[in-house]
């Protein structure tokens, strides 16, 4: 199928990548960097919020539902590269494509206030690093998060490859520094093997279940499934069946092996909580300056919190790259409109920027902690809007032809969106009743 050039995803990098001939190594590397790119969205500031309170308040109970989370993850992350090797289109292009104008309008400002809701826990929890490594004044750190626009324009001139490479690289930075913070920390390594088995604690203790319910909120990211669709549209590989095919083994690897890291990171956060704080009696620890000023007194390094503040600060300006991504994927692909690349990054940012900034000088601190809590909150609200449409496209044997989902994948779908609906529904009502 041959898509006019205004209907291209992400058309400045379409097809950019060209695939090499010869082995299967050389290939598979090639086709390796959408999924990194998309995995960062799992550990974002907002994991890190929902990570630090379940370890500090069960210890390692709650790891269960961060692997569980991770393996969701996983088959919807696998199944819309599959959409979008299939189809050549992205997911908001498909729903433009597919439903009504008032719908297609409908889901658009979900999926928008969803990029929103993603950008705001970028901005927060990167200026929280800045605050906590340099002393910056939070409306500070803030207003300094807007030239990540223009860091991501300069990267994107220079290739996509690149973008990837410096995604992979500051996951690295991540993955090192929660290593050394884990080595000082000793985790009590058979207690956190056991805590990956559910417990039936969850279903009578309603704080319990609260925090399973945030960390599956912040774990499955709507704008996610978007990105990832258009992202594996960067390789020029050949539209016939055959090359489909190997698009799409290489982009589940690719998948497996990015979110793999990413369900580290996150038992990380877990595990470390647990051992430093859990264990001490610290069982209120949910704020993420809290474990900064804890972490060095109790570890007893001195670096201790410096490194988990460089991790936090890896880790916002990692998701803010992608988060800007998304926001461009969805608005050309809902509306097909398009915008100078540095206009929609900055009305995205901007979006974003004002309620930090007011919550930030109000509040102090705090207040924009609270406000990070209230942007998974939001990005749970629209999570139904994009998986149901990834659900019925998959398995629609008109659009898919012959990659439709077989029958196994169609039913481990659903049930997979109606377990997050019905305890995202849950997180909802904990939330503005209880």
């Amino acid at each position: 199928m041959l898509i006019p050039t205004e209907q291209l995803s992400l058309p400045e990098s379409h097809r950019s990548i060209a695939i090499p001939e010869g082995s299967s190594p050389r290939r598979l590397w090639v086709f390796m960097g959408p999924a990194f790119l998309v995995a960062v969205g799992y550990m974002d500031p907002g994991n890190w919020a929902t990570g630090l309170a379940a370890g500090s308040a069960y210890g390692y109970a709650l790891l269960s539902v961060v692997l569980i989370a991770s393996l969701m993850a996983m088959v919807l992350q696998a199944l819309t590269a599959r959409l979008g090797i299939a189809t050549g289109q992205d997911l908001a292009q498909l729903c433009r494509r597919r439903y009504s104008p008032h719908t297609t309008w409908g889901l658009w400002i979900m999926a928008e206030l969803a990029v929103i809701a993603t950008d705001l826990a970028e901005l927060i929890g990167s200026a929280i690093a800045l605050h906590l490594l340099f002393g910056i004044p939070m409306v500070a750190g803030i207003l300094i998060t807007v030239f990540d626009v223009f860091l991501l324009l300069m990267l994107q001139q220079r290739g996509f490859r690149l973008i990837e490479a410096v995604v992979i690289t500051l996951m690295t930075t991540i993955s090192l520094s929660f290593a050394i913070e884990l080595w000082w920390s000793s985790p009590n390594w058979m207690d956190a093997a056991a805590g990956l088995m559910p417990s039936t604690a969850l279903f009578s203790d309603n704080d319990m279940l609260y925090l399973a319910l945030g960390i599956l909120g912040a774990t499955i990211m709507p704008h996610n499934l978007y990105l990832h669709s258009a992202l594996v549209q960067t390789r020029d590989f050949a539209r016939d069946d055959d090359a489909k095919r190997e698009a799409m083994r290489y982009a589940t690897f690719d998948t497996i092996i990015a979110l793999t890291i990413a369900f580290f990171i996150n038992a990380a956060i877990v595990v470390l909580a647990a051992s430093v704080f859990y264990v001490n009696g610290k069982n209120d620890v949910a704020e993420i300056q809290d474990a900064y000023q804890l972490l060095a007194p109790m570890l007893g390094a001195s670096a201790a919190s410096t490194l988990f503040a460089v991790a936090l600060l890896a880790s916002g300006q990692n998701a803010t790259l992608t988060a800007t991504l998304a926001g461009q994927v969805v608005m050309e692909g809902f509306l097909n409109i398009r915008l100078p690349a540095w206009k929609r990054r900055l009305l995205t940012r901007g979006l974003a920027i004002v309620p930090a900034v007011l919550v930030a000088w109000w509040f102090g601190v705090s207040g924009t902690a609270q406000l990070l809590v209230l942007s998974q909150v939001i990005l749970s609200l629209q999570l139904p809007f994009a998986l149901v449409p990834l659900w019925m496209m998959t398995k629609d044997q008109e659009l898919m032809g012959n990659f439709v989902n077989p029958l196994w994948l169609t039913l481990l779908t659903g049930l997979i969106t109606s377990i997050i609906i019905v305890l995202n529904i849950m997180l909802l009502w904990n939330f503005f009743v209880e």
